[in-house]
């Protein structure tokens, strides 16, 4: 017994070992949760049981996975060779005990939770949308280290173990069992009696057929690794995100070979570990920690969210409410403006849900409301109309009356400052920004945005519900553009700038490309759509002195707006930007035109930390990450800054400024980063 693991022999001489981390709402593989479940391991085999199950304390889930934590203090390949060496002795002996072992699964079950699970003899999960398997270590730089490789290629065979692996993602209950990862998947309430049952079988824990262990043979591994290389490449840049290349190279030498596979996790994954791009999504992965600790659920307890303005981005924000299982009602001028946005969000539950029983009940969560009768119930009322200030407060005025007086009124304005909006509201403090980003379902940041009219309260019910619709709450200061596109425009203008000089539109993309970002800048203005661009770029210029390009008034004027016109910089064919090779040599260096948009990005970002829109480096490195994509793997562009190095960094903006012009100009805030 101890404060993370509790034993238990019931009257039929099972044991139950119960993982409740004493530190907080979840189980994570901790040193000192290694040790005491060791400790736990001797002690059930000292009581001679009849079988042992183990399960979790926590309502949210199994085992999250290793101590991601530590992971960022590792001192060094020696330390993470032997932390390493040391839970492969402790799986070994759960892997060895003299009696039956099963794994009880409920909620998620990830990276070192699952090696803990494949370690045992059997494995029973729950069939309900929240239990979650997987590996996503490489998502953090790294592969499966706790025996995780060796054990999933036995079980499962090597292709499926790998492609699990390689992709990182996370599998549900009945997918899970599908694919041979459990042995069964039961509603919840059957879990543990399941659990007893796999126990009584005495069946043989159970492995892969012989010819999904056909791949493993040492002719067919340069093939198969060949054909999942290629197939990684297409989705990945291996050169910033080395980890899928090296799971299938620590595979193709040691696979079939198990003590030889154990010694090469322990070899690689301690190299990698230490390695920058792995500490810097390590860095990433701890971030959004940090911006979800921004949001208290405990604080606020929304079940009703009213949203005016059934489009696009209306219809959406209501769509996700729904999905994430709020009651919301959809307001708009007439019942026509809102089959659109519920036709759209019936294709989203079905896209994301599977279960027809659960996408009819996110159906009847969404009511279509264009008398606005949901106002007076809701808890979170969203303001989701075109940006016109005057509309917006005509709006205000009709439903300020309405609403309860604890409820949060909230605007999805992307660019109108709050007191604007705010001036004739009978409360002004009450008023608070949610903005969004598209598409809603796809992007996890949501900026909260307030000004020192706020009421504090409002703020705190604000984080908090972003957190309950799994969005990760960034608090703003209100000013021009907040932070995502205060510091995305002046990095999109300068692509167009690289257009106006005759720089490639292909070529400014792969710069941007080969420095990490998910999409190019033209790309990426093509599919927002260019008069989106146009209007927040005229929004913004007279406040941060950042001249609108001729070339993206012309083409909106021309009715090129990007994809959704099927023209704007490029020509777009099923979706698709089509971009022709630029031919000859470039008549600038890819480094050069990266830092031209990179630059341009980072200085916005000291301005913002100058003007205190965000609290800290940290928060703007989290912002800027999960609402642009900047790639992840250089760990936030302050921590590229420090990184490449402030004064180079400075001197390069001076480099920049004295060849194209007073728009690379050095913030004021150098001094303090400095």
């Amino acid at each position: 017994m101890n404060q993370h693991i509790t034993i238990h022999k019931d009257d039929a001489g099972i044991a139950w070992l119960t993982f409740d981390n004493a530190d907080g709402g979840t189980n994570v593989l901790t040193e000192e949760v290694l040790e005491a479940f060791d400790q736990a391991l001797v002690q059930v085999a000292q009581m001679h049981p009849k079988g042992l199950v183990i399960i979790s304390g926590k309502p949210s889930g199994f085992i999250a996975g290793a101590d991601v934590k530590a992971f960022a203090r590792i001192p060094g390949v020696a330390s993470a060779e032997q932390h390493i060496r040391r839970v492969h002795e402790i799986f070994h002996r759960l892997e060895s005990m003299a009696f039956p072992t099963v794994a009880a699964i409920h909620g998620f079950c990830l990276g070192g939770g699952l090696e803990l699970a494949l370690a045992c003899d059997y494995r029973v999960c729950g069939d309900d949308s929240a239990t979650r398997l997987g590996f996503p270590e490489v998502k953090l730089g790294i592969f499966p280290g706790y025996g995780g490789s060796v054990r999933s290629t036995r079980l499962l065979g090597d292709l499926h173990a790998l492609q699990l692996m390689l992709g990182g993602r996370t599998v549900g209950g009945r997918a899970a069992r599908r694919l041979g990862l459990v042995d069964m998947a039961v509603p919840l309430r059957q879990l543990r009696s399941a659990a007893l049952q796999l126990l009584q079988r005495n069946a043989r824990p159970r492995r892969a057929a012989w010819y999904k262990r056909l791949p493993a043979l040492p002719p067919l591994r340069p093939l198969v690794t060949h054909v999942l290389a290629a197939q990684v490449g297409k989705h990945v840049n291996t050169e910033h995100y080395p980890a899928p290349l090296e799971l299938l190279q620590h595979w193709r030498t040691t696979a079939g070979d198990d003590a030889a596979m154990y010694a090469s996790e322990v070899r690689n994954v301690a190299r990698l570990i230490n390695a920058t791009p792995a500490q810097n999504l390590i860095r990433v992965f701890l971030l959004q920690d940090r911006l979800k600790s921004e949001g208290d659920k405990r604080a606020f307890a929304p079940r009703h969210v009213h949203v005016v303005g059934g489009g696009v981005m209306g219809g959406d924000i209501a769509a996700w409410c729904a999905l994430r299982g709020m009651r919301v009602t959809l307001q708009d001028r007439a019942p026509e403006y809102l089959s659109r946005a519920v036709e759209r969000a019936h294709s989203l539950f079905r896209h994301k849900l599977k279960d027809r029983y659960a996408v009819q009940a996110a159906v009847d969560r969404l009511m279509p409301d264009h008398r606005g009768s949901g106002v007076r119930v809701a808890d979170v009322v969203i303001e989701a109309i075109f940006e016109d200030i005057d509309a917006k407060r005509t709006l205000y005025a009709t439903i300020e009356p309405q609403m309860k007086p604890d409820a949060v009124l909230a605007t999805n304005t992307s660019s109108i400052p709050l007191d604007v909006l705010g001036a004739q509201l009978a409360r002004p403090g009450r008023l608070v920004g949610l903005h969004f980003f598209n598409p809603v379902a796809k992007m996890p940041l949501l900026e909260i945005v307030h000004d020192e009219n706020t009421e504090p309260d409002m703020l705190v019910k604000a984080a908090a519900f972003a957190r309950h619709i799994d969005k990760l709450p960034l608090k703003v200061k209100s000013s021009p553009g907040f932070l995502v596109n205060r510091v995305l425009m002046p990095y999109l203008l300068e692509a167009v700038e690289l257009l106006d000089e005759g720089i490639p539109a292909p070529l400014v993309d792969k710069a941007a490309l080969a420095f990490g970002m998910p999409m190019g800048p033209i790309e990426l203005a093509d599919t927002v759509g260019l008069d989106i661009c146009l209007s927040v770029a005229e929004k913004m210029a007279a406040a941060l002195h950042n001249p609108v390009p001729e070339r993206l008034r012309e083409s909106v004027a021309a009715g090129d707006l990007g994809r959704k016109s099927g023209r704007g910089f490029y020509v777009w064919r099923d979706g698709k930007a089509v971009k022709d090779a630029a031919e000859g040599t470039p008549a600038m260096p890819l480094a050069d035109i990266s830092d031209r948009l990179v630059l341009r990005l980072i200085n916005e970002s000291v301005a913002c930390l100058r003007e205190g829109v965000v609290a800290d480096e940290d928060l703007l490195d989290a912002g800027v990450i999960f609402g642009t994509g900047f790639a992840p793997f250089r760990g936030g562009p302050m921590h590229y800054v420090h990184s490449r190095g402030v004064g180079e960094v400075q001197r390069r903006l001076d480099e920049l400024e004295n060849r194209f012009g007073q728009h690379f100009h050095a913030d004021d805030g150098w001094g303090a980063i400095a």
